[in-house]
């Protein structure tokens, strides 16, 4: 007689992860389709911290030299912390909290999407806003 017990909560474990991975794509897509157009801080602005081409060029350049000052230096407070970027790019949901920027749609996501350039800064930074700023 074959024991089907290991089987059972075999299954039961790989319908769990699935219902869980499903949720969570779920959830991301909602998130996304709940965001407000326009409702960031940047919207509302005719310039960045540097005109608009350079942005568009050069940002990860601006990141990346924020990361040395950081690191090297301790120095957190200037006008190119990825945290201001967010803080300004991110747009409000339907319910009035931050959508993450990675968000597909959103900001960082929709462009970095459409150039076919991966982003890893939010694996370990913020991607929206703490409630408040």
């Amino acid at each position: 007689m074959i024991d089907i017990r290991p089987i059972g909560l075999y299954l039961a474990l790989v319908l769990g992860l699935i219902l869980s991975l499903g949720t969570a794509v779920a959830g991301n897509a909602t998130t996304a389709a709940e965001a407000v157009p326009g409702s960031s801080k940047a919207a509302k602005l005719d310039a960045c911290v540097a005109p608009t081409d350079f942005m568009r060029r050069s940002h990860f350049e601006l990141i990346k030299h924020q990361r040395d000052i950081t690191v090297r230096e301790g120095i957190r407070k200037t006008d190119d912390s990825l945290a201001g970027c967010v803080s300004c790019h991110a747009n409000h949901s339907k319910q009035g909290g931050f959508v993450p920027v990675t968000a597909e749609k959103q900001f960082c996501a929709g462009c970095h999407q459409f150039t076919g350039v991966s982003i890893d800064c939010f694996t370990c930074h913020a991607s929206k806003p703490t409630a408040g700023k």
